[in-house]
């Protein structure tokens, strides 16, 4: 192998190496609204049995090149108290949501707004997952987004994706928005 040859693979190597660039996702949302079961759709794992989160799960996700690092924090009342200590360092936070349980709307749209008025997350990117489209009583993306007052985030981009975590559906065109805004961010 002639020393060009050499030099080009150590580049490539090189290139490599920095592609995969490592992200930290917080996955936060109330208890059943469905983290853990996007987490296990996007690491293609069995959706079928889950149970409550107690603490939170970690799953890495190889997606675009980049290397996801999600961290599911389990959503009871009891447990939210927590979410703080896991701010640092995020890069970007998926919130869930369970679009069928309107009775829960006012509470988990409460829980949103004390995260992004954390200073710790400040300019963040949020994906918000309307989960649970799936189900008749779903309410669509648009409501939520509207009920939300999302329009008046300016300090940071964020998206709304109507998903179904059972399904599957939806739930790689949000990763997709995530991996986009992240290489259009480093550019």
């Amino acid at each position: 192998m002639g020393e060009a040859q050499k030099g080009l693979l150590s580049v490539i190597e090189k290139l490599k190496g920095s592609s995969e660039q490592e992200v930290r996702i917080l996955l936060l949302g109330l208890d059943n609204a469905g983290k853990t079961t996007i987490l296990k759709c996007l690491a293609s794992e069995d959706v079928s049995t889950i149970t409550p989160t107690q603490g939170f799960n970690i799953k890495s996700v190889a997606s675009h090149g980049m290397k996801l690092n999600l961290w599911d924090i389990g959503g009871q009342r009891k447990i939210r108290s927590f979410w703080k200590k896991y701010l640092e360092n995020t890069d970007l936070l998926i919130y869930v949501i369970d679009s069928a349980d309107k009775k829960r709307f006012e509470e988990t749209g409460m829980e949103l707004s004390e995260l992004i008025d954390q200073e710790i997350l400040k300019g963040v990117p949020i994906l918000i997952f309307a989960n649970k489209q799936d189900l008749a009583t779903a309410s669509p993306a648009s409501e939520i987004a509207e009920g939300l007052n999302l329009h008046t985030y300016r300090d940071r981009v964020w998206q709304i994706q109507a998903c179904s975590a059972v399904s599957g559906e939806g739930v790689q065109d949000g990763m997709n928005w995530i991996c986009n805004d992240i290489v259009n961010r480093k550019k």
